[in-house]
């Protein structure tokens, strides 16, 4: 039998991709009763997504870099920014207002998947020198906090949306700029064989504890939106269904799985209980994402079979589904903006730089402080400084709330693009100053981990899938 290496059939698949695309091109043109129908339209835009972040993403491959990174490019390229400039007619056909609407329909159901994803890898109970940890997460955070504040105060309403005021602008760009996107961040340290050691520990901690703070914070700022007691009455609601959750839906669902041998019984209880969550937190005027996390949270861990239906439904929604969502992405991010705008590229590099620093002296200072060698203090910030694709779901809900107009959208996603692909170089970089040598990568063919987003995918879930003989 004749083995296909891996990057050729990565280029095949590319290729016919391209084919199909360019077989598709006399439809650009076509107007009237020849036009293509709502569906061929639809379907022909997932295509060209799909394919265009795949290619990106065995890119970033090559580079050293996590795949999603090349995904989340890949949004960048099909979008305003890109293709918008160098041809438009193809992309006003592709993602004509009709074809933008379907797409961000199934985006926000991808969306609310994986953070229903990330609720449930949050492990808090397995943290170890929490003293060190929580001083690492509250400087951290909160330097670069407090530089999105003084940032939005210093440029005025530059950066404030339509449904915001200036106080609300500052907080949200300050939580924007604070977070680490613990996913990508667990792949990065995976590649370096940095997971297991103190360093990848610490960090892994923190960004745990950094994302339910994150999650907890929006919540409160969502909820403070609303003008007098409607901002009261969704607070309000907000506690009793995190009250409620903690004290009846987590035993609950504790005995559910327990009880319900067939793992698609249970996969199907839990969609549901994620899909209802949402359905709940947008009905008190929170953002859908919001129950899905909290829904997540409540899953009970240290279940085999639950270990397996979240690797099963990470399979597609990180392969499918996210890709959708980065495409939305892009095509609401302009860097002509930048241009247009003026002093705005001084103002992204301002944002840029603050953002970089205070992760490195918030974080690896407190490292730096609670005794941690110099070295691995700065590797520590450098890794903090992660902000990956959690960011941009921060950045999606802070728009479509109105907290941010499109020009700090269009900066902050940069940021987030710029410090991801940065860290694992800089990463590389402090292991050579210190004379350690980097481990080999581990090839995905040679029994490296599935899809790299979530960390799920890890040594405890390779071992469950042992336990469960070889099930994926």
């Amino acid at each position: 039998m004749i083995t296909v290496p891996a990057r050729t059939r990565t280029a095949i698949g590319v290729a016919v991709g391209l084919a199909v695309l360019a077989s598709t091109v006399p439809l650009w043109d076509a107007a009237g009763a020849h036009a293509a129908d709502s569906l061929t339209h639809f379907l022909l835009a997932v295509v060209v997504i799909l394919v265009t972040c795949q290619a990106l993403a065995a890119l970033a491959r090559r580079f050293n870099q996590p795949p999603v990174l090349g995904e989340m490019i890949g949004g960048l390229v099909l979008g305003p920014s890109l293709l918008g400039v160098v041809w438009p007619s193809a992309g006003g056909f592709l993602f004509s207002p009709g074809v933008v609407e379907g797409l961000d329909k199934v985006a926000q159901l991808g969306l609310i998947i994986f953070v229903f994803l990330l609720g449930c890898e949050l492990r808090t109970d397995r943290i170890e020198r929490k003293g060190v940890v929580g001083a690492a997460v509250v400087a951290g955070m909160g330097l670069p906090w407090l530089a999105g504040v003084g940032i939005v105060a210093v440029t005025g309403d530059l950066f404030v949306g339509t449904d915001a005021t200036s106080g609300d602008a500052m907080l949200f760009v300050g939580l924007a700029m604070a977070v680490t996107a613990l996913p990508v961040l667990a792949r990065i340290l995976d590649d370096l064989k940095l997971r297991h050691t103190s360093v990848g520990a610490l960090s892994i901690s923190a960004a745990a504890i950094g994302d339910g703070l994150l999650w907890l914070v929006l919540a409160f700022l969502l909820a403070g939106q609303g003008a007098g007691n409607e901002g009261l009455r969704v607070l309000l609601l907000g506690v009793a269904l995190v009250l409620v959750t903690a004290l009846c839906v987590r035993p609950l669902l504790a005995t559910l799985v327990r009880r319900l041998g067939s793992g698609q019984s249970l996969t199907v209880v839990l969609v549901i209980g994620a899909l209802g969550y949402s359905v709940l937190t947008q009905s008190i005027q929170l953002h859908p994402v919001v129950g899905a996390f909290l829904f997540g949270v409540a899953v009970p861990r240290d279940s085999l079979v639950v270990e397996r239906i979240c690797q099963q439904l990470e399979g597609f929604t990180l392969i499918i589904l996210l890709p959708l969502f980065f495409a939305g992405v892009g095509l609401k991010t302009s860097v002509g903006l930048l241009a247009a705008a003026p002093g705005a590229w001084l103002v992204f590099a301002a944002v840029l730089v603050a953002a970089v620093v205070t992760k490195l002296v918030g974080a690896g200072g407190a490292a730096r402080l609670a005794g941690m060698p110099r070295a691995e203090a700065l590797r520590f910030g450098i890794l903090m400084n992660c902000r990956g694709v959690t960011e941009l779901v921060v950045l999606i809900i802070g728009y479509q709330a109105g907290l941010i107009n499109q020009l700090a959208y269009t900066v902050l996603v940069l940021v987030a693009i710029l410090t991801t692909a940065a860290t694992g170089p800089l990463v590389r970089w402090s292991l050579r100053r210190t004379g350690q040598v980097e481990p080999p990568r581990t090839p995905p063919e040679a029994g490296g981990r599935g899809h790299p987003l979530v960390p799920g995918a890890s040594t405890e879930r390779e071992e469950a899938k042992t336990d469960l003989g070889g099930v994926p």
